[in-house]
Order: structure tokens, then sequence, then C-alpha cells
């Protein structure tokens, strides 16, 4: 990890206030799936942590949604302004050559950590179905990048107009879905209602930063099993084997 000056290279508006940066850096080559880059957007005290998506040779790729002030000023950056980034930071996915039959499940801005991995086992030619889960059509996005890698893709949005009605675990069932190695990224309810069903894989969690780095202790989480153990979501985090966190 280590503070790194990259040059954006485009910003686009890609679903309802989603967006997509790309952004020329060395830091590219550190990078490993599951894991974020801190930001430091002009006008703000604090870094924005937001999940890498994807990573090539000297480039990655971040995607964020406009939530405050923050991301807000993030979005009106152009193609080559200079973006002060620290990273990468945490823990990301371990990628197990082992599995042939690998679940993929996103919920809304936790899609984008999960690009990575898919891109990952396909390029090992392993079997990827993604279950992508969103609000309503307005805010779907990926949709087709994870079918251009050859993932089986589907859709569950909570209106109903793009794939099931639902969650993305009406979605699971309403395909017949069996793949049991999990990756997941979501809102809390929705990675709670997983782990209630899956046992092998891993899980990455979404939690307000402070510092990023581990110094300030502002998003620790309990042990399932020992609740005198914490461990911090931006350090040990933000990925975690199934059943290893709690959620209370």
């Amino acid at each position: 990890m280590k503070e790194d000056i990259g040059i954006i290279l485009s910003n686009e508006c890609i679903a309802q206030d989603t967006y997509r940066m790309v952004i020329q850096s060395s830091l590219a080559k550190q990078m490993n799936p599951g894991q974020f880059v801190n930001i430091q957007v002009e006008g703000t005290f604090l870094r924005r942590p937001i999940s890498i998506s994807s990573y090539e040779e000297d480039t990655y790729t971040i995607i964020y949604k406009v939530v405050g002030t923050g991301t807000a000023k993030l979005s009106t950056y152009q193609a080559n302004d200079q973006l002060n980034v620290v990273g990468p930071c945490g823990h990301g996915f371990p990628i197990h050559e082992d599995q042939d039959n690998i679940l993929i499940v996103g919920g809304g801005v936790g899609v984008p950590p999960l690009y990575q991995v898919a891109k990952e086992y396909r390029s090992r030619n392993k079997n990827v179905a993604v279950v992508l889960g969103f609000n309503d059509a307005s805010q779907l996005f990926y949709e087709k990048e994870f079918k251009d890698l050859g993932c089986e893709v589907f859709t569950a949005t909570m209106d109903g107009s793009v794939g099931t009605k639902g969650t993305v675990l009406d979605a699971i069932a309403e395909n017949h879905i069996t793949n049991d190695f999990l990756y997941s990224c979501g809102p809390m309810p929705m990675l709670k209602a997983l782990e209630k069903v899956y046992e092998k894989g891993y899980t990455s969690f979404e939690a307000r930063m402070a510092c990023g780095i581990g110094a300030c202790m502002g998003c620790v989480c309990k042990d399932k099993k020992d609740h005198d153990i914490y461990y911090r979501i931006c350090k040990e985090g933000p990925v975690f084997e199934i059943g290893k966190v709690g959620f209370e």
C-alpha cells in the first residue's frame, strides 16, 4: 500500500447516480480482487474508500455511487485530471483453483468488486453464475460486462422491472442455480440472508471508514463465535470467510 497520483482516463455515468472511472496508475500491478483504494477528494477532509472493480497492466477501474458531497465532487472529475490515492488497501478475495462452479452474488454498489473475481475464474475456464440485485431497472449495471466474460447472468429487482421480482435469493431459486461456492458483496440484510443458505466462500463487507488503514478503529466488527474478538473491516477485511463475522 502506498500513496500515488493517478491520471483519470475516463469518468462516465453508467446507471442512476452510478459512475465508472478508469485510472492510469502503477498501483494496478499490486492489486488483488476485492481490495479498495482510498481517494482524496478536493474540498473534503477524509478520503473516500472505493472498491476496485477490475485492473489491467497499468490501469484500474472503480465504480461508485453518488451518495454525498465527496462522491458528488468525484463525479465532476474529468479525463486527464489527477487523483491522489492510497492503495491497494485491505484483504481481497482468495481464488481457489480447485473450485469449478462459482456463484457470485452482488447487490447494488456491492457488485463492482466481484467483477475481477469473475474475470479470474473465467480465465481459468470455470463455470461462473452471477446474480445481480437492484431496486429497479434504472440502477442496473454490468449485466452485459459479466455476460461478455462468459458468465451465466441473472438479475433481480425489487419492483420486477428487470429479471426476477424480489431478492437475489428469489432469483437463485427461480433459476435453479446450484453453484454453491459463494462470493458476495452488498447490503447487510442481503449478506445475512445469504449466509443462512451458503457455507462455503467469502463475503465482502461494506462499512463506513474514517482512516481506511486500521488506525482509527472506526469500522470494527465482532467475530461470530467469540464476541471478545474484533476485526477492522478496512484492515483484516473487507473480505472474510463466510461465517467469520457476526451481523449483530
